[in-house]
């Protein structure tokens, strides 16, 4: 993957020395790279990618420099600070700097705290959205985050904080009541408390969940359960970060929509599983 596809004709912006573009490499395939992103891999002097960035987005970037700055709970990370730091400094060197995140960079990916300090140090900046794991990486499992039948609201919400626990400014009761689908981002260190906040605060044990790992990636797992039994069952699996948690009825379209299932020869396991009754076309 170089110059063998070719941008479509028009005006796309260039990537000027002493710049940083924050750009969101989507949730793990390749083919969800915006036009832009590619635009952008393309004249970078230097990539700064996360963990969750695939190698095969950065054979885009061959006349780039590749550095890794990933942060992965438990794991040995880079510090955020010295990420930033490092970002103000090959801008100062008159680098054409890309600094690469995986799903967008403004979802629950420190975009927002890198781009404010780029701001405060005089060092202009460019941000280009991507594809979020808790809407991509769901629709390759096969569930939809909206659907009329299902749900008016979606809530996003991150699985910890700053200090690696269950967000203490979250109020899961008000979530749980509020919101008929809710996805979590990073969320299966702390599933038990998380699941439990939900089902104290009125969700029933029986509602639907699914965890999918490694989203829209060739190592995507997905587990089918429920809110009662969802810790249980993720410890059983032997299953691993980096997931996406989604609870609600939305999970059960996945019976009629998975897709990727069906490419590989498997039936739909349940045309209706909404049990509407009556055809989808139907106002």
């Amino acid at each position: 993957m170089t110059d063998s596809l070719p941008l479509p004709t028009g005006q796309w912006p260039e990537l000027l020395p002493g710049w940083v573009w924050l750009c969101g490499a989507g949730p793990g395939d390749p083919g969800l790279l915006t036009l832009h992103a590619v635009n952008a891999l393309r004249q970078a002097d230097v990539v700064i990618y996360d963990a969750l960035v695939q190698e095969a987005i950065l054979e885009w970037a061959p006349q780039a420099e590749h550095i890794y700055a990933g942060k992965r709970g438990g794991k040995p990370s880079a510090i955020q600070r010295d990420i930033s730091l490092r970002l103000i400094d090959l801008a100062r060197e008159g680098k054409r700097v890309l600094r690469l995140k995986g799903g967008d960079p403004f979802v629950f990916g420190r975009g927002g705290e890198e781009a404010q300090t780029l701001v405060q140090h005089s060092v202009p900046v460019r941000i280009i959205p991507g594809i979020s794991a808790g809407i991509g990486g769901l629709a390759y499992a096969g569930i939809p985050v909206t659907h009329r039948d299902v749900n008016q609201s979606v809530t996003f919400v991150t699985g910890h904080d700053q200090s690696g626990e269950t967000p203490s400014s979250l109020d899961w009761a008000s979530i749980a009541k509020g919101s008929q689908v809710i996805v979590i981002y990073m969320g299966m260190k702390h599933v038990e408390r998380i699941a439990t906040s939900l089902l104290d605060a009125g969700r029933p044990a029986s509602e639907p969940c699914a965890v999918v790992c490694a989203a829209t990636t060739g190592a995507q797992e997905v587990l089918e359960t429920t809110l009662g039994s969802m810790a249980q069952d993720i410890a059983q699996s032997g299953l691993e970060p980096p997931a996406i948690l989604c609870v609600g009825r939305s999970v059960l379209m996945r019976q009629v929509l998975d897709w990727q299932g069906m490419i590989a020869g498997d039936p739909p396991r349940n045309l209706d599983p909404l049990g509407r009754g009556r055809p989808a076309e139907s106002a």
